[in-house]
């Protein structure tokens, strides 16, 4: 008999008020300037396709405003690679159909996003004109890309010869048609949200790393996003940046991908929408580190959609503490057996900020292995953090073994965290376990400390980081646990002196 869905919901706020949102759809919204015309891409419709003409004139008109100023912003001087030309047909048809998520969507249930939605949406246009703006730091140990508002800086960027076969950087640099080939194959493969289709129509290039079979790659590849461009607060004014990268490991390859996402000069307003695609060949590994420490005023919302093939492993850690509104939509498929996936993220929120993360594994193989672990701090009495976690065992998937765990910190009386951790168990053979916990600090963890000579600030100090450390002791890199153990901890800094 096959184990009934279990899907609990924990929503956890003590000291709820009640408060009216903005309306998501104002009456003052400008006409979008969408017009029936020919271009090359599906959003601005020839005539001829009077079904996709149709649906145009029933979409959300906000959305198709952004993505035509999207598409306008895009360089035209120069024909984009036919995949490229794909990606943004792909992505612009599907938008079509897509509304503006609100709360009374499900996956959007606990997430504003009126943040971005009452804000004009301005595209960066172009790379920076200087060499490297805002004196934006190179120290870094590992071979690196840099990109500034979504745009590849190779004179920012340090690359050492690298193994034989191995290719990173943009696709017009693409000059193998092996790689050209199999990068196709998953270009537009898999469909995500309306961010997702956003980014597709949006993003000036693909950058690709390709790992060739059989090839370890020893230095892990460091990705540093920064985005420069951003308003003051309060003009009501979002500039927005559209990177994409897809890695591609072919069979028993192995490779460390680290993402870094900073902010540019202060605390400036704009918004990073960006989209990473893996694919784990059979027998590969990739791991995968992502640091996100955005602007405290920016909008942050990040896409990243695995695959994994039999017997790949893909590990994932990360660090999310930036952003006034940051999301994360992970999507992972198992299609292939013994596939193993191990998944570790810590989110604070240490301001009014929301910190989201949507997670979905499916298992569609046996023998398929998955740990998620996921630990938040809300600091803020008007911070909150939103988990929603599935794993899907689907019938085929016997042998299963999955594991999920949330565990949740509020600081302040009015934090708040929505957790929804939930299996989603179709096999009659796994071995499947998920758990939720939401708390203060202990008061015997405290009176342990207390009772051995330590003061009350210096025990919830060690306490609250030791919390989050568990996860950040995961990321492979010594001198990136160094760099995220400071800033976790200068930022904690003040909620413990300022606790009860």
């Amino acid at each position: 008999m096959a184990t009934p869905v279990i899907t609990p919901i924990i929503r956890f706020n003590p000291y709820a008020s009640t408060s009216t949102s903005p309306s998501l759809y104002p009456s003052n919204l400008p006409k979008p300037r969408f017009q029936i015309r020919p271009t090359p891409t599906k959003l601005n419709l020839s005539t001829k396709n009077h079904s996709l003409a149709a649906a145009a004139s029933l979409s959300d008109p906000f959305v198709l405003q952004i993505a035509e100023t999207l598409e306008d912003s895009l360089s035209t001087t120069t024909p984009p690679p036919p995949l490229l030309q794909k990606l943004r047909d792909a992505s612009a048809e599907s938008l079509l159909s897509t509304p503006w998520p609100t709360r009374k969507d499900e996956p959007f249930r606990f997430t504003d996003t009126s943040f971005i939605k009452l804000s004009q949406i301005q595209p960066v246009p172009s790379p920076p004109q200087s060499v490297n703006p805002l004196g934006f730091s190179t120290d870094t140990q590992l071979p690196n890309l840099v990109f500034i508002d979504g745009f590849l800086v190779d004179s920012l960027s340090q690359l050492p010869p690298l193994p034989d076969g191995v290719f990173v950087g943009s696709l017009l640099s693409v000059n193998s048609e092996a790689i050209m080939k199999r990068v196709s194959e998953f270009v537009s493969n898999f469909q995500g949200d309306l961010f997702w289709s956003l980014n597709g129509v949006g993003t000036p290039d693909l950058v690709v790393v390709y790992v060739p079979e059989g090839c370890r790659v020893e230095s892990p590849l460091h990705l540093r996003y920064c985005s420069v461009e951003g308003v003051d607060s309060g003009l009501k004014i979002l500039p927005v940046s559209n990177p994409r990268v897809l890695v591609v490991v072919e069979k028993g390859g192995e490779v460390g991908i680290v993402e870094e996402y900073v902010g540019g000069d202060g605390n400036k307003c704009y918004w990073a929408n960006s989209v990473t695609e893996v694919v784990v060949g059979e027998g590969a590994k990739v791991s995968h580190s992502y640091i996100q420490s955005q602007s405290l005023n920016a909008a942050h919302i990040k896409w990243t959609s695995v695959r994994q093939e039999s017997e790949s492993t893909y590990e994932l850690v990360e660090v999310s503490t930036g952003g006034k509104l940051s999301r994360h939509n992970l999507h992972i498929q198992q299609v292939g057996p013994d596939t193993a996936t191990e998944l570790s993220t810590f989110h604070l929120s240490f301001s009014d900020q929301t910190q989201d993360l949507h997670s979905k594994l499916v298992l569609d193989h046996p023998r398929g292995f998955s740990r998620q672990l996921h630990k938040c701090i809300v600091a803020h009495s008007l911070g909150q953090a939103v988990f929603d976690g599935n794993v899907q065992v689907n019938r085929y998937a016997q042998q299963t073994d999955a594991g999920q765990l949330t565990r949740s910190l509020l600081l302040e009386p009015r934090a708040t965290v929505n957790v929804k951790p939930n299996l989603q168990i179709i096999a009659d053979d796994v071995k499947c376990s998920h758990g939720a916990a939401i708390s203060d600090l202990e008061e015997n963890q405290l009176f342990y400390f207390q009772a051995r000579g330590v003061d009350l600030q210096t025990a919830r100090r060690a306490l609250i980081f030791s919390f989050g450390a568990e996860v950040i002791q995961r990321l492979p890199h010594p001198f990136l646990r160094k760099k995220v153990e400071s800033d976790i901890k200068e930022l904690l800094d003040p909620a413990v002196k300022g606790s009860k």
